[in-house]
C-alpha cells in the first residue's frame, strides 16, 4: 500500500510543536483530532534534531497493537520510523524487546512486568501515555500497580514524557493529579495527592467524596497552562459536517482463509454469468459482510437480518469487537451509538457490552428517552430501526458503524438521528464523530468506497474482481 502525503492541519502543527518544545507536556485533544500522527511527527522531528530514541508508547491493547504501527506505516514522512509492539505472551514480549526499533508500543497492563524485567536497564528516553487517564490513580505510596511501576522511572529514567487524552478529568478534577505528577513530580499540583486534595477540595455534602472549591478549577488549569495544550474540535472544524474516520482491523488467519475462499466463490459466480445488478450483487454479498463483521449464519437459507429465527450463527473472530472497545474507551464515558447490520452481530455486541441497550421498534420510546437523558452508555441500533422521527441528539454525538450496508439511505438515516443539524437545533455546540470499523482487504472497503464516492455497487464489485484476478 502506497504511503500518503501528510499535510498537517494548523492544530496538528500546534500539537507537534508543543511536544517538541516541552519535554514533559500534556496534549488535551478530543477524538478525531489526529493525536497519534501528530505525536509520531514530533518523535520523527526530534530524531532528525539529534535526540536519541527509543520511545515507549503506552496505550490500550488494540491501540498499541494496531493503531500506532498502522499510523506509522500510513504516512510517507514516517517511513524511516520502526514501530515494535510489545504484546502477547512473556516470550513474545521478550522477543519484541530484542528487536531494534525507534518506537515500542505496549498496553498498560504489562507495565509492572516491563519495569521489573528491565530494571536499571530501562532504555526509553521518551514515554508517551496514550489515554493518560489510565494514570489518574497514581499515588506515591498507594494507587494502581501499573501507575506505580511507571512512577519509578518517570523521572529517573526518562527525559521526555507526553500525556495524550481527549478527556483529562472524566470523573472530576481529582483525576488530574496522577497524570500531572508523571510530568513534574508534583511541582504544579502538589507533591502528594493528599496535599492536592486538601488545597483545592472539600468533603462532599454526604460525607463521601470531595468537591472542588469555587475557585479551584480556574486555579488548577492556570497552574497547568504552561505544559498543557488544549485543542477543541469546535474551534477548528465546521460543525456542519461530521468528523469521519475509519478504524481498520485485520482478520485472523482462519477467518482470512474462510473469507478469501468465500470471496473467490462469489466473484466466480459473478464471472460465470450471474446478472450483476445492484440489488442482486448487494444481496449476494451479505455473507462476505457477515464474515468481515465476525460471524455468519450457519443456515444458508436464513439471510434476513430481521428474522428473529435467524439466530444460528458461528463466531469467527472478535477483531471488530476489540476495535469498538477501544473507541468506547477513548470516548471516556461519553455515550456511543453503534450501528449494526445483522442479528448475529447484535447478539455478540450485547454479550461483549452487557451495559449496552438495543433500540428496537418495540421499545423505541422507552430506550430513546433513557438514551437522551444520559442513561445508556452504549446503544445498539439497526439503521432501519432508527428511522424518521427519532431524536437521539440529546444522548450523544458519537456514532460507530460496526457493520456496513450498501444502502446509502439507511446509513444517512441513522446519522441524521444525532447529526450536526440536530445537534445545532438542540443548542449543542459540539462536533459529531463518526467511526467506520473496517475489516482490511474485505468487502467492507468497497462499501466505504461507495459511501465516499456514491459509485454504483456493480461497478465497485467488477473493479474489485478485476483487481483480484491480477
Amino acid at each position: 500500500m502506497a504511503r500518503e502525503l501528510y499535510v498537517p492541519r494548523p492544530y496538528g502543527q500546534l500539537i507537534t510543536e508543543h511536544i517538541i518544545a516541552n519535554p514533559r507536556a500534556s496534549i488535551w485533544a478530543g477524538m478525531g483530532m489526529g493525536k497519534t500522527v501528530c505525536t509520531l511527527t514530533a518523535i520523527s522531528d526530534l530524531q532528525l534534531l539529534g535526540e536519541s530514541s527509543p520511545t515507549l508508547v503506552l496505550a490500550p491493547l488494540l491501540v498499541a497493537e494496531h493503531t500506532w504501527p498502522d499510523e506509522a506505516r500510513k504516512w510517507a514522512h514516517l517511513a524511516h520510523l520502526s514501530v515494535m509492539p510489545i504484546i502477547g505472551s512473556e516470550a513474545d514480549r521478550r522477543r519484541a524487546l530484542r528487536h531494534d526499533a525507534d518506537i515500542y508500543t505496549m498496553n498498560y497492563d504489562n507495565l509492572p512486568w516491563l519495569q521489573n524485567y528491565l530494571g536499571d536497564r530501562w532504555p526509553f528516553v521518551h514515554v508517551v501515555a496514550d489515554e493518560s487517564t489510565r494514570l489518574k490513580g497514581f499515588r506515591l505510596k498507594q494507587g494502581g500497580e501499573r501507575a506505580r511501576a511507571l512512577g519509578k522511572v518517570a523521572h529517573t529514567k526518562t527525559q521526555r514524557f507526553t500525556n495524550l487524552t481527549g478527556t483529562p478529568a472524566p470523573n472530576g478534577l481529582l483525576d488530574l493529579w496522577g497524570q500531572t505528577w508523571m510530568l513534574d513530580a508534583g511541582q504544579r499540583l502538589g507533591r502528594t495527592f493528599t496535599g492536592f486534595r486538601d488545597r483545592w477540595f472539600r468533603a462532599g455534602y454526604d460525607g463521601y467524596g470531595y468537591l472542588p472549591h469555587e475557585h479551584s478549577s480556574a486555579e488548577i488549569y492556570q497552574a497547568l497552562d504552561d505544559i498543557c495544550l488544549t485543542v477543541n474540535a469546535k474551534d477548528w472544524f465546521d460543525l456542519k459536517e461530521p468528523i469521519v474516520s475509519s478504524r481498520y482491523v485485520e482478520l485472523p488467519v482462519r477467518a482470512r482463509r474462510l473469507y478469501d475462499e468465500m470471496e473467490a466463490k462469489f466473484f466466480f459466480e459473478l464471472e460465470s454469468g450471474h446478472e450483476v445488478e445492484a440489488f442482486n450483487a448487494a444481496a449476494r454479498s451479505q455473507k462476505l459482510l457477515q464474515v468481515a463483521n465476525g460471524a455468519c449464519y450457519v443456515d444458508p437459507l436464513v439471510e434476513d437480518d430481521h428474522d428473529p429465527k435467524a439466530r444460528m450463527f458461528k463466531e469467527l473472530h472478535d477483531a471488530k469487537l476489540q476495535a469498538l472497545q477501544s473507541i468506547i474507551e477513548e470516548s471516556a464515558g461519553m455515550p456511543v451509538l453503534v450501528a449494526y447490520q445483522f442479528q448475529s452481530d447484535l447478539a455478540r455486541l450485547q454479550k461483549a457490552f452487557p451495559k449496552g441497550r438495543a433500540l428496537t421498534r418495540g421499545n423505541a420510546a422507552e430506550v430513546m428517552a433513557t438514551w437522551n437523558t444520559g442513561g445508556i452508555p452504549v446503544m445498539f441500533a439497526h439503521p432501519q430501526s432508527a428511522g424518521h422521527g427519532l431524536n437521539l441528539q440529546h444522548g450523544g454525538n458519537i456514532l460507530v458503524f460496526f457493520g456496513h450496508t450498501w444502502n446509502l439511505e439507511h446509513r444517512l438515516q441513522i446519522l441524521e438521528r444525532i447529526g450536526p443539524v440536530r445537534q445545532m437545533q438542540a443548542g449543542y455546540d459540539r462536533p459529531v464523530f463518526v467511526y467506520n470499523i473496517v475489516a482490511r482487504d474485505t468487502i467492507d472497503e468497497l462499501v466505504i468506497a461507495r459511501v465516499e464516492t456514491k459509485r454504483e455497487v456493480q461497478d465497485l464489485l467488477l473493479e474489485a474482481m478485476t483487481k483480484r484476478r491480477k
